[in-house]
């Protein structure tokens, strides 16, 4: 069907007719420019509009769809396909991704090479984003500060594109988690309460930020939001050093104990992961979580038509222009004549 966004600026298409039928002709003394052969042209003009029959109004009607034609377009016309169901999403999950300067840590064997850790987040992420298709999702990256990179959206692909152009230390070197927290709970308080979850990932502690972790987690819990706690890291590795090969562990500032607390406040759960396959299993664990079931919705394709009136409007003001260009030279040949 055919749909107007603003159908009331049709309400202005007598306008013209108006002012010329009620304003008052500007007095000779309040013109802004004076033409000293005015009257010359006044007189050119009525004689070329006498011997052209229907030369005027040719014109008026001219301008008239010229002056439809642009109201027509400025109301913005579309046509609305017919309605298309939406998959009902399951859940509005928040991903929390820690991009502090830790998660460059290369302790994550895969295929023969260690990768860092953020790298291997984007690839099994990525993953998890792509077969949540009819959810909602949103990414919040954090590091000295937290910030929404993607606000809840249906669009996994742009949600993934962006997870991937994220880079270490963007968001400074620290961990605020406390703060990925409090914003994860401000952008979920006004969905729906049996499908508000938060999936943080980190590999350290609460270095930095303004909001206490386990404060945040106990809001987060009065508010019925779930939080799933994951951290990444492996338990060692070997670090080449003057004195040779020695084995370290690279996790030691892993707080494990205050995610486990903020899991278990929101009634969530605590995962580990300490290399890539554990990874993949914890996200497909988190893939079998019961979905919450929400209305379904309607959608109307939406295409925009103003182009077309626009079009005609130019269309007929070159004609207007081509008649006025003829009605001169005819003019102009009469008096040549006579």
């Amino acid at each position: 069907m055919l749909s107007l966004d603003w159908p009331w600026l049709l309400l202005l298409a007598p306008l013209p007719w108006l002012i010329y039928r009620f304003a008052h002709p500007a007095r000779r003394q309040q013109a802004a420019l004076q033409v000293p052969f005015f009257d010359q042209l006044q007189r050119s003009d009525g004689v070329n509009s006498a011997r052209i029959p229907g030369s005027l109004r040719l014109r008026l009607a001219l301008l008239s769809l010229i002056w439809l034609a642009l109201l027509l377009s400025a109301a913005r016309p579309q046509w609305l396909g017919d309605p298309l169901p939406v998959a009902p999403s399951g859940r509005d999950l928040l991903l929390a991704v820690d991009i502090s300067g830790s998660m460059g840590t290369q302790d994550m064997p895969q295929d023969g090479q260690l990768l860092d850790r953020l790298t291997v987040v984007k690839q099994v992420l990525g993953q998890f984003v792509e077969r949540r298709q009819g959810d909602r999702l949103g990414l919040i990256l954090f590091g000295t500060r937290a910030y929404i990179q993607v606000p809840l959206t249906f669009d996994s692909q742009a949600l993934v594109q962006l997870l991937n152009e994220s880079r270490i230390g963007f968001a400074g070197e620290k961990t605020a988690i406390g703060d990925a927290i409090g914003l994860a709970v401000k952008r979920l308080t006004d969905r729906a309460q049996q499908s508000r979850v938060l999936i943080l990932l980190t590999d350290g502690a609460n270095t930095a930020g303004q909001v206490q972790p386990l404060e945040a987690a106990q809001v987060a819990a009065k508010e019925g939001i779930r939080i799933h706690t994951l951290g990444i890291g492996a338990d060692e590795m070997l670090v080449q050093s003057f004195f040779g090969t020695r084995r370290v562990n690279p996790s030691a500032d892993l707080d494990e104990r205050l995610l486990t607390q903020v899991a278990e406040t929101t009634g969530g759960q605590y995962f580990r992961a300490r290399d890539p396959e554990q990874l993949t299993q914890v996200y497909a664990e988190l893939d079998r979580l019961e979905p919450s079931q929400q209305e379904e919705q309607l959608v109307r394709p939406q295409q925009a038509l103003f182009h077309w009136p626009l079009g005609l409007a130019l269309g007929l003001s070159l004609l207007w222009a081509l008649q006025r260009l003829w009605q001169s030279k005819a003019a102009s040949v009469r008096e040549a004549q006579s």
